[in-house]
Protein backbone atom coordinates (compact mmCIF):
# COMPACT_ATOMS: atom_id res chain seq x y z
CA UNK A 1 0.00 0.00 0.00
CA UNK A 2 1.22 3.29 -1.16
CA UNK A 3 2.33 5.28 1.91
CA UNK A 4 -0.60 7.38 3.61
CA UNK A 5 -0.84 11.28 3.23
CA UNK A 6 -3.32 12.92 5.35
CA UNK A 7 -2.52 16.30 4.93
CA UNK A 8 -5.31 17.57 2.11
CA UNK A 9 -4.38 20.19 -0.13
CA UNK A 10 -5.99 23.43 0.83
CA UNK A 11 -8.35 25.18 -1.66
CA UNK A 12 -7.71 29.05 -2.03
CA UNK A 13 -10.37 31.18 -1.45
CA UNK A 14 -11.60 34.99 -1.16
CA UNK A 15 -10.83 36.78 2.27
CA UNK A 16 -14.26 37.02 4.23
CA UNK A 17 -13.85 40.63 4.07
CA UNK A 18 -13.39 41.17 0.76
CA UNK A 19 -16.27 38.25 -0.81
CA UNK A 20 -18.75 39.36 1.42
CA UNK A 21 -19.28 42.65 -1.20
CA UNK A 22 -19.23 40.47 -4.66
CA UNK A 23 -20.97 37.97 -5.67
CA UNK A 24 -17.81 36.56 -7.41
CA UNK A 25 -17.02 32.48 -6.81
CA UNK A 26 -16.18 32.07 -2.81
CA UNK A 27 -14.00 29.08 -3.30
CA UNK A 28 -10.92 29.79 -6.55
CA UNK A 29 -10.24 26.14 -7.40
CA UNK A 30 -6.99 24.06 -7.14
CA UNK A 31 -4.01 25.13 -9.64
CA UNK A 32 -2.73 22.49 -11.83
CA UNK A 33 0.83 21.51 -9.66
CA UNK A 34 -2.23 22.01 -6.41
CA UNK A 35 -4.30 19.36 -8.49
CA UNK A 36 -2.11 17.02 -8.65
CA UNK A 37 -0.41 16.94 -5.16
CA UNK A 38 -4.43 15.68 -4.05
CA UNK A 39 -4.74 13.22 -6.78
CA UNK A 40 -1.45 11.57 -5.54
CA UNK A 41 -2.74 11.27 -1.77
CA UNK A 42 -5.17 8.60 -3.09
CA UNK A 43 -4.42 5.26 -2.51
CA UNK A 44 -6.01 3.81 -4.74
CA UNK A 45 -7.92 1.09 -2.78
CA UNK A 46 -8.88 -2.76 -3.98
CA UNK A 47 -12.50 -1.86 -2.13
CA UNK A 48 -12.96 1.37 -3.88
CA UNK A 49 -15.43 2.16 -1.38
CA UNK A 50 -15.75 5.60 -2.29
CA UNK A 51 -17.91 4.57 -5.31
CA UNK A 52 -20.35 3.22 -3.18
CA UNK A 53 -21.07 6.58 -1.56
CA UNK A 54 -21.59 8.43 -4.95
CA UNK A 55 -25.52 8.49 -5.88
CA UNK A 56 -24.50 7.91 -10.04
CA UNK A 57 -21.51 5.69 -9.57
CA UNK A 58 -18.59 7.77 -10.49
CA UNK A 59 -15.37 5.49 -10.91
CA UNK A 60 -13.92 7.77 -8.64
CA UNK A 61 -10.40 6.32 -8.50
CA UNK A 62 -10.11 5.86 -12.01
CA UNK A 63 -10.52 9.35 -12.91
CA UNK A 64 -8.31 10.45 -10.16
CA UNK A 65 -5.66 8.03 -11.36
CA UNK A 66 -5.93 9.53 -14.77
CA UNK A 67 -4.99 13.36 -12.99
CA UNK A 68 -2.53 12.07 -11.75
CA UNK A 69 -1.02 10.87 -14.14
CA UNK A 70 -1.69 13.90 -15.76
CA UNK A 71 -4.10 12.90 -18.53
CA UNK A 72 -6.68 15.03 -18.44
CA UNK A 73 -8.98 13.90 -21.21
CA UNK A 74 -9.24 10.70 -20.47
CA UNK A 75 -10.09 11.59 -16.38
CA UNK A 76 -12.98 13.52 -18.52
CA UNK A 77 -13.49 10.91 -20.13
CA UNK A 78 -14.38 8.45 -17.10
CA UNK A 79 -15.83 11.25 -14.83
CA UNK A 80 -18.53 11.72 -17.64
CA UNK A 81 -19.59 8.20 -18.29
CA UNK A 82 -21.41 8.26 -14.85
CA UNK A 83 -21.91 12.24 -14.68
CA UNK A 84 -22.81 14.80 -17.29
CA UNK A 85 -22.40 17.78 -14.61
CA UNK A 86 -19.29 17.21 -13.21
CA UNK A 87 -18.52 21.33 -13.02
CA UNK A 88 -21.95 21.38 -10.80
CA UNK A 89 -21.20 18.45 -8.82
CA UNK A 90 -17.70 19.16 -7.61
CA UNK A 91 -18.64 22.57 -6.09
CA UNK A 92 -22.42 21.38 -4.76
CA UNK A 93 -22.39 17.99 -3.53
CA UNK A 94 -21.88 17.23 -0.24
CA UNK A 95 -18.86 14.54 -1.09
CA UNK A 96 -18.33 15.03 3.27
CA UNK A 97 -21.11 12.74 3.77
CA UNK A 98 -21.28 10.45 0.70
CA UNK A 99 -17.80 9.22 -0.89
CA UNK A 100 -15.15 11.01 1.12
CA UNK A 101 -17.18 9.59 3.99
CA UNK A 102 -15.87 6.22 2.30
CA UNK A 103 -12.37 7.41 1.44
CA UNK A 104 -10.47 5.00 3.61
CA UNK A 105 -8.04 8.16 4.36
CA UNK A 106 -11.21 9.76 6.22
CA UNK A 107 -10.73 7.10 9.08
CA UNK A 108 -6.88 8.37 9.91
CA UNK A 109 -6.95 11.81 8.63
CA UNK A 110 -8.83 14.05 5.89
CA UNK A 111 -10.22 12.09 2.76
CA UNK A 112 -9.12 12.90 -0.38
CA UNK A 113 -10.69 15.60 -1.66
CA UNK A 114 -12.83 14.56 -4.62
CA UNK A 115 -14.77 17.29 -5.05
CA UNK A 116 -12.50 19.54 -5.37
CA UNK A 117 -10.64 16.87 -8.09
CA UNK A 118 -13.78 16.39 -9.84
CA UNK A 119 -14.21 20.25 -10.09
CA UNK A 120 -10.67 20.80 -11.45
CA UNK A 121 -11.11 18.19 -13.86
CA UNK A 122 -14.30 19.73 -14.92
CA UNK A 123 -12.88 23.52 -15.34
CA UNK A 124 -10.17 22.06 -17.43
CA UNK A 125 -12.44 21.14 -20.06
CA UNK A 126 -14.66 23.63 -19.77
CA UNK A 127 -11.28 26.14 -20.90
CA UNK A 128 -10.71 23.85 -23.42
CA UNK A 129 -11.78 24.50 -27.21
CA UNK A 130 -15.37 22.72 -27.89
CA UNK A 131 -14.05 20.86 -30.66
CA UNK A 132 -11.46 19.12 -28.52
CA UNK A 133 -13.05 18.12 -25.54
CA UNK A 134 -14.49 14.53 -25.30
CA UNK A 135 -18.11 13.00 -26.54
CA UNK A 136 -19.17 9.70 -25.81
CA UNK A 137 -20.08 7.71 -28.10
CA UNK A 138 -23.98 7.59 -28.85
CA UNK A 139 -26.02 4.56 -29.52
CA UNK A 140 -27.73 4.49 -33.24
CA UNK A 141 -31.07 6.23 -33.21
CA UNK A 142 -33.85 4.38 -31.49
CA UNK A 143 -36.69 6.03 -33.31
CA UNK A 144 -38.25 6.83 -29.76
CA UNK A 145 -39.19 10.29 -28.44
CA UNK A 146 -38.88 10.87 -25.28
CA UNK A 147 -40.03 14.48 -23.06
CA UNK A 148 -38.20 15.37 -20.17
CA UNK A 149 -40.21 18.14 -18.19
CA UNK A 150 -37.58 20.35 -16.10
CA UNK A 151 -34.05 21.20 -16.81
CA UNK A 152 -32.63 20.95 -13.39
CA UNK A 153 -30.05 18.56 -12.39
CA UNK A 154 -32.47 15.27 -12.90
CA UNK A 155 -33.48 16.53 -15.94
CA UNK A 156 -30.57 17.02 -17.47
CA UNK A 157 -29.13 13.90 -16.03
CA UNK A 158 -31.95 11.91 -17.87
CA UNK A 159 -31.92 13.67 -20.96
CA UNK A 160 -28.29 12.83 -21.26
CA UNK A 161 -28.01 9.35 -20.45
CA UNK A 162 -30.97 9.09 -22.71
CA UNK A 163 -29.57 10.47 -25.87
CA UNK A 164 -26.72 8.72 -25.55
CA UNK A 165 -28.73 5.38 -25.87
CA UNK A 166 -30.16 6.47 -28.96
CA UNK A 167 -33.60 8.17 -27.82
CA UNK A 168 -34.84 11.59 -29.48
CA UNK A 169 -35.18 13.68 -26.30
CA UNK A 170 -36.35 17.09 -26.14
CA UNK A 171 -36.73 19.04 -22.67
CA UNK A 172 -39.84 21.27 -21.53
CA UNK A 173 -38.38 24.23 -19.20
CA UNK A 174 -40.75 26.75 -17.49
CA UNK A 175 -38.48 29.36 -17.19
CA UNK A 176 -36.82 31.43 -19.54
CA UNK A 177 -33.26 29.91 -18.96
CA UNK A 178 -32.36 26.52 -18.74
CA UNK A 179 -30.83 25.18 -15.54
CA UNK A 180 -34.00 25.11 -13.26
CA UNK A 181 -32.41 25.46 -9.22
CA UNK A 182 -29.30 25.43 -10.23
CA UNK A 183 -30.08 28.55 -12.28
CA UNK A 184 -32.53 30.31 -9.79
CA UNK A 185 -31.38 29.03 -6.37
CA UNK A 186 -28.05 28.66 -6.37
CA UNK A 187 -26.17 31.93 -6.26
CA UNK A 188 -23.25 33.09 -8.50
CA UNK A 189 -20.77 32.85 -5.57
CA UNK A 190 -21.08 29.50 -4.87
CA UNK A 191 -22.35 27.58 -8.34
CA UNK A 192 -21.09 30.42 -11.39
CA UNK A 193 -24.17 30.62 -13.96
CA UNK A 194 -21.42 30.02 -16.63
CA UNK A 195 -20.28 27.39 -15.41
CA UNK A 196 -23.87 25.80 -15.57
CA UNK A 197 -24.77 27.38 -18.61
CA UNK A 198 -21.72 25.03 -19.90
CA UNK A 199 -22.48 21.93 -18.26
CA UNK A 200 -26.42 22.75 -20.31
CA UNK A 201 -24.42 23.28 -23.77
CA UNK A 202 -22.69 19.82 -23.44
CA UNK A 203 -25.83 18.15 -22.72
CA UNK A 204 -27.21 19.92 -26.18
CA UNK A 205 -24.18 18.64 -27.60
CA UNK A 206 -25.46 15.35 -27.29
CA UNK A 207 -28.20 16.64 -29.67
CA UNK A 208 -30.89 17.00 -27.00
CA UNK A 209 -33.43 19.89 -27.68
CA UNK A 210 -34.18 22.34 -24.76
CA UNK A 211 -37.83 24.31 -25.57
CA UNK A 212 -37.68 27.93 -22.72
CA UNK A 213 -41.07 29.33 -22.19
CA UNK A 214 -43.08 25.63 -21.62
CA UNK A 215 -45.06 25.16 -18.21
CA UNK A 216 -45.87 21.51 -18.23
CA UNK A 217 -49.59 21.39 -16.97
CA UNK A 218 -50.59 24.91 -18.26
CA UNK A 219 -48.95 25.53 -21.88
CA UNK A 220 -48.97 22.18 -22.29
CA UNK A 221 -50.23 18.76 -21.24
CA UNK A 222 -48.85 15.41 -20.18
CA UNK A 223 -51.44 13.77 -21.89
CA UNK A 224 -51.55 15.92 -25.10
CA UNK A 225 -47.16 15.06 -24.86
CA UNK A 226 -47.91 11.57 -25.46
CA UNK A 227 -50.72 12.25 -27.84
CA UNK A 228 -47.71 13.93 -29.78
CA UNK A 229 -46.03 10.87 -30.00
CA UNK A 230 -43.70 11.18 -27.00
CA UNK A 231 -42.94 7.50 -25.76
CA UNK A 232 -42.08 8.15 -22.38
CA UNK A 233 -41.98 11.32 -20.55
CA UNK A 234 -39.55 11.78 -17.41
CA UNK A 235 -40.73 14.49 -14.37
CA UNK A 236 -37.62 16.28 -13.20
CA UNK A 237 -39.80 19.43 -12.37
CA UNK A 238 -38.19 19.68 -8.75
CA UNK A 239 -39.61 21.46 -5.66
CA UNK A 240 -40.75 24.74 -6.13
CA UNK A 241 -43.88 25.26 -3.67
CA UNK A 242 -42.22 27.14 -1.13
CA UNK A 243 -43.06 25.96 2.60
CA UNK A 244 -43.85 29.06 5.71
CA UNK A 245 -44.75 29.78 9.20
CA UNK A 246 -48.10 30.39 8.85
CA UNK A 247 -47.72 32.59 12.22
CA UNK A 248 -49.07 36.01 12.33
CA UNK A 249 -48.21 38.99 10.37
CA UNK A 250 -46.44 37.10 7.65
CA UNK A 251 -47.80 38.54 4.94
CA UNK A 252 -46.44 41.93 5.72
CA UNK A 253 -44.25 43.80 3.18
CA UNK A 254 -40.31 42.90 3.39
CA UNK A 255 -41.56 39.11 3.78
CA UNK A 256 -39.81 37.07 1.47
CA UNK A 257 -39.90 33.21 1.15
CA UNK A 258 -36.17 31.91 -0.05
CA UNK A 259 -37.70 30.99 -3.37
CA UNK A 260 -38.76 34.00 -4.60
CA UNK A 261 -35.70 36.52 -2.89
CA UNK A 262 -33.06 34.25 -4.26
CA UNK A 263 -34.63 34.23 -7.75
CA UNK A 264 -34.83 37.42 -7.79
CA UNK A 265 -31.22 38.15 -6.69
CA UNK A 266 -29.92 35.00 -9.04
CA UNK A 267 -32.07 35.00 -12.12
CA UNK A 268 -32.77 39.01 -12.20
CA UNK A 269 -29.50 40.11 -10.62
CA UNK A 270 -31.87 42.17 -7.69
CA UNK A 271 -29.43 43.94 -5.24
CA UNK A 272 -26.39 44.01 -7.54
CA UNK A 273 -25.11 47.60 -8.95
CA UNK A 274 -26.07 48.16 -12.72
CA UNK A 275 -29.20 46.29 -12.80
CA UNK A 276 -32.47 47.99 -12.51
CA UNK A 277 -34.25 45.28 -10.98
CA UNK A 278 -36.01 46.19 -7.59
CA UNK A 279 -34.99 44.32 -4.52
CA UNK A 280 -37.02 46.27 -1.63
CA UNK A 281 -34.40 45.28 1.59
CA UNK A 282 -33.85 47.11 4.88
CA UNK A 283 -30.56 46.79 6.63
CA UNK A 284 -31.56 44.02 9.13
CA UNK A 285 -32.44 41.13 7.72
CA UNK A 286 -33.37 37.68 9.53
CA UNK A 287 -33.50 34.54 7.74
CA UNK A 288 -35.40 31.93 9.01
CA UNK A 289 -34.33 28.32 8.91
CA UNK A 290 -30.81 26.25 9.01
CA UNK A 291 -30.53 24.62 5.67
CA UNK A 292 -27.92 25.77 2.35
CA UNK A 293 -30.60 27.83 1.29
CA UNK A 294 -30.84 29.77 4.44
CA UNK A 295 -27.76 30.34 3.79
CA UNK A 296 -27.53 31.26 0.46
CA UNK A 297 -29.90 34.02 1.74
CA UNK A 298 -28.39 35.12 4.50
CA UNK A 299 -25.34 35.74 2.37
CA UNK A 300 -26.99 37.51 -0.79
CA UNK A 301 -28.33 39.73 1.54
CA UNK A 302 -25.23 40.78 2.70
CA UNK A 303 -23.99 41.42 -0.42
CA UNK A 304 -27.73 42.86 -1.49
CA UNK A 305 -26.99 45.66 0.68
CA UNK A 306 -27.88 44.74 4.14
CA UNK A 307 -25.89 45.86 7.30
CA UNK A 308 -27.03 43.02 9.67
CA UNK A 309 -27.89 39.63 8.28
CA UNK A 310 -29.39 36.75 11.34
CA UNK A 311 -29.77 33.19 11.13
CA UNK A 312 -32.72 32.45 13.33
CA UNK A 313 -33.10 28.65 13.81
CA UNK A 314 -34.89 27.05 16.39
CA UNK A 315 -32.14 24.38 17.06
CA UNK A 316 -28.10 24.90 17.95
CA UNK A 317 -26.19 24.77 14.46
CA UNK A 318 -24.69 21.88 15.33
CA UNK A 319 -28.22 20.07 14.25
CA UNK A 320 -28.42 22.13 11.20
CA UNK A 321 -28.88 20.35 7.85
CA UNK A 322 -26.64 23.05 5.83
CA UNK A 323 -23.11 21.80 4.88
CA UNK A 324 -20.63 22.54 7.20
CA UNK A 325 -18.13 24.82 4.92
CA UNK A 326 -21.47 26.63 3.86
CA UNK A 327 -22.22 27.50 7.66
CA UNK A 328 -18.47 28.57 8.20
CA UNK A 329 -18.23 30.93 5.11
CA UNK A 330 -21.50 32.46 6.43
CA UNK A 331 -19.97 32.99 10.13
CA UNK A 332 -16.54 34.51 8.44
CA UNK A 333 -18.33 36.71 6.73
CA UNK A 334 -20.41 38.22 10.18
CA UNK A 335 -23.78 36.56 9.72
CA UNK A 336 -25.06 36.34 13.28
CA UNK A 337 -26.16 33.10 14.09
CA UNK A 338 -29.51 33.32 16.54
CA UNK A 339 -29.76 29.27 17.44
CA UNK A 340 -32.26 27.95 20.04
CA UNK A 341 -34.68 30.36 18.62
CA UNK A 342 -38.40 30.70 17.14
CA UNK A 343 -40.18 32.89 15.30
CA UNK A 344 -43.85 33.60 16.95
CA UNK A 345 -44.98 36.13 14.93
CA UNK A 346 -44.58 39.09 12.80
CA UNK A 347 -45.00 43.12 13.88
CA UNK A 348 -45.03 46.00 11.29
CA UNK A 349 -44.97 49.90 11.02
CA UNK A 350 -47.84 52.37 10.07
CA UNK A 351 -46.43 51.65 6.52
CA UNK A 352 -47.15 47.36 6.96
CA UNK A 353 -43.34 47.01 6.33
CA UNK A 354 -41.39 44.63 9.00
CA UNK A 355 -40.21 46.21 11.59
CA UNK A 356 -39.52 43.28 14.07
CA UNK A 357 -40.16 39.37 15.20
CA UNK A 358 -41.49 38.50 18.63
CA UNK A 359 -39.67 35.25 18.52
CA UNK A 360 -39.39 32.84 21.84
CA UNK A 361 -36.39 30.71 22.89
CA UNK A 362 -35.98 27.25 22.71
CA UNK A 363 -34.38 24.35 24.06
CA UNK A 364 -33.56 20.58 23.01
CA UNK A 365 -35.45 17.70 24.24
CA UNK A 366 -36.06 14.05 22.92
CA UNK A 367 -34.99 12.86 19.70
CA UNK A 368 -38.17 13.13 17.00
CA UNK A 369 -38.83 10.50 14.06
CA UNK A 370 -35.84 11.62 11.75
CA UNK A 371 -33.49 10.99 15.26
CA UNK A 372 -33.09 14.95 16.01
CA UNK A 373 -33.46 16.30 19.64
CA UNK A 374 -37.16 18.38 19.22
CA UNK A 375 -36.61 22.21 19.92
CA UNK A 376 -38.97 22.69 22.68
CA UNK A 377 -40.79 26.38 23.36
CA UNK A 378 -38.88 27.89 27.28
CA UNK A 379 -41.58 29.37 28.74
CA UNK A 380 -41.54 33.09 29.85
CA UNK A 381 -38.15 33.47 26.96
CA UNK A 382 -40.29 35.71 24.76
CA UNK A 383 -38.48 38.40 23.20
CA UNK A 384 -38.80 40.93 20.12
CA UNK A 385 -35.66 40.86 17.64
CA UNK A 386 -35.71 44.27 15.29
CA UNK A 387 -35.41 43.31 11.75
CA UNK A 388 -36.62 45.51 8.73
CA UNK A 389 -36.68 42.55 6.14
CA UNK A 390 -37.83 38.74 6.83
CA UNK A 391 -36.70 35.78 4.46
CA UNK A 392 -38.56 32.61 5.48
CA UNK A 393 -36.51 28.61 4.17
CA UNK A 394 -38.30 26.47 5.72
CA UNK A 395 -38.23 23.79 2.51
CA UNK A 396 -40.10 23.52 -0.35
CA UNK A 397 -42.54 21.25 -2.07
CA UNK A 398 -43.41 19.94 -5.85
CA UNK A 399 -45.58 22.60 -7.83
CA UNK A 400 -49.22 21.15 -7.88
CA UNK A 401 -49.45 22.30 -11.35
CA UNK A 402 -48.33 18.66 -13.33
CA UNK A 403 -50.10 16.31 -10.72
CA UNK A 404 -53.28 18.25 -10.62
CA UNK A 405 -53.59 18.14 -14.84
CA UNK A 406 -52.58 14.70 -15.02
CA UNK A 407 -54.81 12.03 -14.70
CA UNK A 408 -53.33 8.87 -12.60
CA UNK A 409 -50.72 10.57 -11.10
CA UNK A 410 -50.89 9.65 -7.65
CA UNK A 411 -49.31 11.85 -5.15
CA UNK A 412 -48.10 11.36 -1.38
CA UNK A 413 -49.53 14.09 1.21
CA UNK A 414 -46.72 16.48 1.15
CA UNK A 415 -47.12 17.15 -2.77
CA UNK A 416 -44.80 14.38 -4.31
CA UNK A 417 -45.12 12.10 -6.62
CA UNK A 418 -45.55 8.49 -5.87
CA UNK A 419 -42.86 6.61 -7.45
CA UNK A 420 -41.18 2.86 -7.25
CA UNK A 421 -37.84 3.42 -6.13
CA UNK A 422 -35.98 0.71 -8.27
CA UNK A 423 -37.11 2.21 -11.90
CA UNK A 424 -38.61 5.66 -11.11
CA UNK A 425 -41.75 4.34 -12.67
CA UNK A 426 -45.26 7.05 -11.66
CA UNK A 427 -48.59 5.23 -10.91
CA UNK A 428 -49.44 6.65 -14.39
CA UNK A 429 -48.21 3.93 -17.58
CA UNK A 430 -45.77 5.81 -19.72
CA UNK A 431 -44.66 8.50 -16.97
CA UNK A 432 -41.34 8.69 -14.70
CA UNK A 433 -40.06 10.82 -12.01
CA UNK A 434 -36.92 11.66 -10.24
CA UNK A 435 -35.20 14.25 -7.82
CA UNK A 436 -36.70 16.57 -5.60
CA UNK A 437 -40.57 16.42 -7.49
CA UNK A 438 -40.53 12.81 -5.92
CA UNK A 439 -38.55 13.48 -2.95
CA UNK A 440 -39.00 17.26 -1.76
CA UNK A 441 -35.93 19.00 -1.04
CA UNK A 442 -33.04 17.26 -1.43
CA UNK A 443 -29.19 17.14 -3.06
CA UNK A 444 -28.51 17.62 -6.60
CA UNK A 445 -26.48 14.80 -6.60
CA UNK A 446 -29.44 12.84 -5.13
CA UNK A 447 -31.79 13.69 -8.02
CA UNK A 448 -29.26 12.78 -10.41
CA UNK A 449 -29.00 9.62 -9.42
CA UNK A 450 -32.63 9.18 -9.33
CA UNK A 451 -32.77 10.41 -12.82
CA UNK A 452 -29.65 7.95 -13.74
CA UNK A 453 -32.11 4.64 -12.65
CA UNK A 454 -35.51 6.43 -14.50
CA UNK A 455 -33.24 6.85 -17.84
CA UNK A 456 -32.07 3.15 -17.44
CA UNK A 457 -35.74 1.74 -17.00
CA UNK A 458 -37.24 4.49 -19.38
CA UNK A 459 -34.12 2.54 -21.92
CA UNK A 460 -35.40 -0.56 -21.46
CA UNK A 461 -39.40 -0.11 -21.70
CA UNK A 462 -38.79 1.92 -24.94
CA UNK A 463 -36.62 -1.16 -26.62
CA UNK A 464 -39.43 -3.61 -24.98
CA UNK A 465 -42.45 -1.30 -27.01
CA UNK A 466 -40.49 -1.11 -29.97
CA UNK A 467 -39.47 -5.26 -30.45
CA UNK A 468 -43.20 -5.37 -29.35
CA UNK A 469 -44.13 -3.69 -32.77
CA UNK A 470 -42.39 -5.75 -34.55
CA UNK A 471 -43.67 -8.78 -33.74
Amino acid sequence: MAELNLNRVGMPRQEPAVRAKNFSEVALGYSHEMALEEAKRCIQCPKRPCIEGCPVGIEIPDFIKALRADNLPEAVRILKRKNSLPGICGRVCPQETQCEHRCVLAKKGAPVAIGRLERYVADWERGQATATRPIPEKLPPSGSRVAIVGSGPAGLTCAADLSILGHEVTIFEALHVAGGVLMYGIPEFRLPKAVVQGEVNYIKSLGVDIKLDWVVGNTISIDELLDEGYKAIFLGSGAGLPMFLNIPGENFCGIYSANEFLTRVNLMHAGEKGFDTPLPMGKNVAVIGGGNVAMDAARCALRSGADNVSIVYRRTRAEAPARGEEMENAHEEGIDFRCLVNPLRFLADSRGWVAAMECIEMELGELDAKGRRRPIPKPGSEFVLEVDTAVVSLGTTPNPLVPASTPGLNTKHEGTVVIDNSTGRTTRPGVWAGGDVATGSATVISAMGAARIAASDMDSYLRQKVAANWQ
